[in-house]
């Protein structure tokens, strides 16, 4: 015979089977072992956090929890998810503000100094040093060692407002993290998308040629208030989680994100 057999499957047969499980593997996002994912949950503690938290304690993947200084000082249950959260190694308990600007954005960045004052507010309620990560409230701004962006969905006129309270934040020793993509929520805290369309939405995104703020490296936008018992939120956080885990991606702490922190 011109090619020898083994167990039935000629050579030339396993150089096939070989060439086609190498194509597979490098055109299916899944195996890309390099695409790190950023779970990222923002506002708490509300109702939604605990579920958060033991769906990540289940799972044991690393997340970051940028939480409000006025809803972690609200109550005592707040307060203990907090030192939960922070009792969690996977778990990086961030700044997001104390006040959250009041959901009135363009009042608060109006003012730098009070601005400043507000983050190190919420770093003394959250129990928090410096340097901090934090992600400022309604904004996706990033100021890194390696990474400076700014938010592209405000006017110019307004970012030249804003800028020097971005920058005096960072000099003051927090770490601002933005994002590179969002599960959206409605105004009652349900999720927009389902979770399949979620896992598709990050497929495409590794996939294409969208840039995100770092190669192969997402930041995943979500809000605890989304994982409320009313919204099935214990389940649809378990199903993204390991709908991305069977696709192969890696989930990254945020410390890790900028080598340079």
């Amino acid at each position: 015979m011109a090619a020898s057999k083994r167990h039935g499957v000629t050579a030339s047969g396993m150089v096939i089977v070989w060439l086609l499980t190498a194509f597979v593997l490098a055109c299916w996002p899944a195996q890309a072992a390099d695409r790190t994912i950023y779970l990222t949950f923002d506002d708490g503690p509300l109702n939604g956090t605990t579920n958060v938290l033991d769906v990540l304690e289940a799972e044991n993947v690393p997340a970051t929890m940028f939480m409000v200084g006025l809803h972690a000082s609200s109550n005592q249950e707040s307060k203990a998810l907090v030192a939960r959260a922070r009792s969690m190694p996977l778990v990086t308990v961030g700044n997001h503000s104390y006040s959250h600007a009041y959901n009135k954005y363009r009042k608060f960045y109006a003012d730098t100094e009070a601005v400043v004052a507000d983050m190190v507010r919420a770093n003394a309620v959250l129990g928090l040093e410096m340097p901090a990560h934090a992600r400022l409230p309604g904004r996706n701004v990033f100021r890194l060692p390696n990474v400076s962006t700014n938010d592209l969905s405000i006017d110019r006129k307004e970012i030249g407002i804003e800028e020097p309270d971005y920058e005096f934040v960072a000099a003051t020793g927090f770490w601002l993290y933005g994002w590179d993509h969002e599960w959206v929520h409605d105004g009652t805290g349900k999720p927009v998308q389902s979770v399949k369309t979620m896992i598709s939405e990050i497929d495409h995104l590794f996939g294409g040629k969208v840039r995100f703020v770092r190669p192969n490296r997402l930041i995943l936008l979500m809000h605890d208030e989304m994982f409320q018992d009313t919204f099935n939120g214990p389940a649809n956080l378990t199903a993204l989680i390991q709908g991305l885990k069977q696709r192969g991606y890696k989930f990254g702490q945020i410390p890790d994100y900028d080598p340079l922190n």
